[in-house]
């Protein structure tokens, strides 16, 4: 992660993700350089060991930002059998801790559940320790982001109620259990954007992402990227672009991103779809990225969210 601007962790940033599943290191620090110029202010950069296609994919590894994890992306390194969420978070809050341990202290001997050290030490480390950001897609972890992390993370196009009932009102709760300020946390959303001058552009660059449109049975346990892609391709392009914004104009591009403000997200880290990211990057930061400057994202409130889930 790359950040230019500082101040007020309520203010309003916008960012870029750049796509190491989709391009190659040289030309993610090209579109980063050029995601600055448009005015962004951060650059997010995925990581994963193997991307969401085979064809044309890659794997760049540059920043860290963790969750409960996914089949396609652990069960090939590691030969592991998949585990119930239930594990899956226990492996997150203990590996949490771990990191934590190894930020703030000289020597580190842990023995858990699932991870072992033994005088461990990391020699670069710190001062401050590493800004903690971790994923929830449901009340549960959402909670815990609260009470332990420094940022939270979610991803655009899931429907209003799961972020305005569950995901928000669980992270501020975690927090103010904590006893911290909700509204001091960066509440980072990935937002899903295909913009051009060419509709039917726009809503065919979605097409590359198309893994994303697929529901949570029809992915759930897929390990290879070459199925996924097969999985993925055999959608209509009306489904792969239910996940995105997809306009041409830019005030109704960013009526649609506000819904985000005003629930309260503040980071908005956008992500461009299509094969011709310095395109997507320079449409976007001339035309959108103006208007969405004017924007002022909500304060968020702690109350019981609805029924739990991941």
């Amino acid at each position: 992660m790359l950040v230019h601007r500082e101040g007020n962790t309520n203010m309003l940033k916008l960012g870029y993700k750049a796509s190491a599943e989709q391009f190659a290191p040289r030309e993610l620090v090209e579109f980063a350089v050029h995601a600055e110029k448009a005015g962004l202010d951060s650059v997010w950069i995925s990581d994963h060991f193997q991307p969401w296609r085979h064809t044309g994919g890659h794997a760049g590894r540059v920043a860290l930002g963790i969750g409960s994890g996914e089949a396609m992306n652990e069960v090939a390194p590691t030969g592991m059998e998949w585990p119930e969420f239930k594990e899956r978070y226990a492996r997150l809050r203990e590996s949490v801790s771990v990191m934590r341990q190894l930020w703030s202290k000289d020597f580190v001997n842990f023995s858990g559940t699932y991870y072992k050290t033994r005088d461990a030490t990391l020699y670069d480390r710190p001062a401050d320790g590493v800004p903690l950001y971790i994923a929830a897609g449901g009340p549960q972890v959402a909670k815990y982001v609260g009470r332990v992390a420094d940022g939270f993370i979610c991803t655009s196009g899931k429907g209003a109620e799961l972020y305005r009932d569950q995901l928000l009102p669980a992270l501020a709760e975690g927090a103010r259990e904590s006893g911290r300020d909700p509204n001091a946390l960066d509440r980072l959303i990935e937002i899903k954007v295909s913009f051009d001058s060419d509709y039917q552009r726009a809503l065919d660059d979605t097409r590359y992402w198309g893994a994303l449109a697929l529901s949570a049975e029809e992915k759930t346990g897929v390990e290879d990227p070459r199925e996924m892609e097969r999985l993925a391709d055999a959608l209509p392009v009306e489904r792969t672009a239910r996940r995105w914004i997809v306009a041409t104009d830019p005030a109704e591009c960013v009526e649609k991103i506000k819904f985000y403000t005003d629930l309260g997200l503040n980071h908005l880290v956008f992500h461009f779809p299509g094969p011709d990211q310095d395109r997507a990057l320079e449409l976007f930061g001339e035309r959108v990225v103006p208007l969405l400057r004017k924007l002022e994202p909500a304060a968020i409130e702690a109350k019981a969210p609805a029924a739990s889930g991941a």
